[in-house]
């Protein structure tokens, strides 16, 4: 047995220039957020004199003048509130859809497959003046349904694809059991689709809300009210045409990145594994 592990084993020199690649690539990706990090708490003349130095009096007031001037406490607020909506919605459109397309058999299943996988590459900056028009006209400008609307219809297409991709491999006999028993769909998709998909929901709801959480376009472009803004709108304030407060635009960049961050070291597990057992019900 040790013989045959040796024989597949990588030689050495390849071993250490992997560890070694992964190193560099691990300190590319750690040292700007270490980096931003602490020049949060370095004021804006330090900040300008020794850009790539440690703070000398670290302090604080560039989080609670960011957190007061640029009204962070509504506009993350409003993230969660466009974030978790959009997440929801989106996760019970996709998983319903799924639901539909792969356990019933009707002919234009696979046209409407196709127009999902279509959705896929449609371009929000090529229909955002559409939208807005559409939006006027409807009278939903200025208003958190004008934004989660679009959060779940440009999010649907992809989350549905990893949906149908996983509901595809449940087997039908658990369905065709349920059926005889006189079980109803809503039965079947709440009590038995719903839990056998807890792998794909997990990563369903990880990749919408960091999508969500991150969007800018959307919450600039339809809404003009301040007490509306999502956290990336709010944070771009800081950054003017003639003058850049540094210190609180890092400041704010901290305040954003923190709960993605946190929800995502919770949940990663639940990402990896959605993808592996995606991958193995293909």
């Amino acid at each position: 047995m040790n013989a045959i592990s040796k024989l597949h084993r990588p030689p050495l020199l390849w071993r250490v220039s992997a560890y070694v690649l992964m190193f560099f690539f691990a300190v590319l990706t750690v040292f700007p957020l270490l980096w931003l990090a602490y020049s949060s708490l370095k004021p804006h003349a330090e900040i300008m004199l020794h850009p790539l130095g440690l703070p000398r009096q670290p302090s604080f007031d560039n989080y609670i003048r960011a957190w007061t001037m640029g009204s962070l406490g509504i506009s993350l607020v409003n993230s969660f509130i466009y974030t978790i909506t959009a997440t929801l919605g989106t996760l019970f459109l996709a998983l319903a859809a799924a639901f539909g397309i792969t356990k019933f058999n009707f002919k234009s299943a696979a046209f409407f497959t196709g127009a999902f996988a279509l959705g896929l590459m449609i371009a929000v900056h090529a229909v955002i003046i559409p939208l807005f028009i559409l939006e006027r006209a409807v009278g939903i400008l200025n208003r958190r349904i004008g934004v989660i609307l679009p959060y779940v219809a440009f999010d649907l297409p992809m989350s549905t694809m990893i949906a149908i991709s996983y509901v595809k491999g449940i087997p039908g006999a658990i369905l065709e059991s349920a059926e005889i028993d006189g079980a109803k769909y809503r039965y079947v998709f709440w009590k038995m689709i719903v839990p056998l998909s807890t792998p794909v929901i997990a990563t369903m709801v990880i990749l919408s809300f960091l999508r969500h959480w991150n969007e800018f376009l959307f919450v600039f472009v339809f809404t003009t009210r301040m007490n509306l803004k999502s956290l990336p709108v709010a944070i771009s304030q800081f950054a003017g045409r003639l003058n850049i407060e540094y210190g609180l635009q890092y400041a704010s960049l901290v305040i954003g990145i923190l709960p993605m961050m946190i929800f995502y070291f919770c949940f990663h597990a639940q990402l990896i594994k959605g993808f592996g057992e995606g991958a193995l019900k293909e």
